[in-house]
């Protein structure tokens, strides 16, 4: 992350979308929460963001869109509940990001028969790389 409202977009759009099925799980404000701190944001912005509107912002870097893809995808998975909304919601901002959507179903799939949702970044990588040939 270059900067400080990068950051703070990713957050908000991860927030957005953790609320997409009308709640807010513990679990998925945990991992929000692990995902600021890694980012270094404090505990007082990150609080803030919950109050903030979220505007979609164009990540440039393909490896920077497929990243913040695939944490969308974990906070999908961490409540151990997938709704529907949440399904169509993941797919809509793969198409927005301009991820190739046979990669995203792909990434998806494999993210849903593994026992915890987490996939090698390896393999994540490899998967859209293969759609690029």
């Amino acid at each position: 992350m270059n900067t400080e409202e990068e950051k703070r977009s990713l957050l908000l759009e991860m927030i957005a979308f953790s609320t997409v099925d009308g709640q807010l799980h513990k679990r998925e404000l945990d991992f929000l929460w692990l995902v600021a701190q890694e980012l270094n944001v404090d505990r007082a912005l990150f609080q803030d963001l919950f109050h903030q509107e979220y505007t979609a912002k164009v990540i440039k870097s393909e490896f920077q869109r497929i990243q913040q893809f695939y944490r969308l995808a974990l906070i999908m998975h961490c409540d151990g509940i997938l709704h529907e909304k949440e399904a169509k919601a993941i797919q809509q901002i793969a198409i927005e990001m301009g991820l190739n959507p046979g990669a995203v179903k792909r990434v998806l799939d494999l993210m849903e028969k593994a026992p915890n949702a987490l996939i090698d970044p390896k393999v994540l990588l490899k998967v859209f790389q293969e759609q690029h040939n």
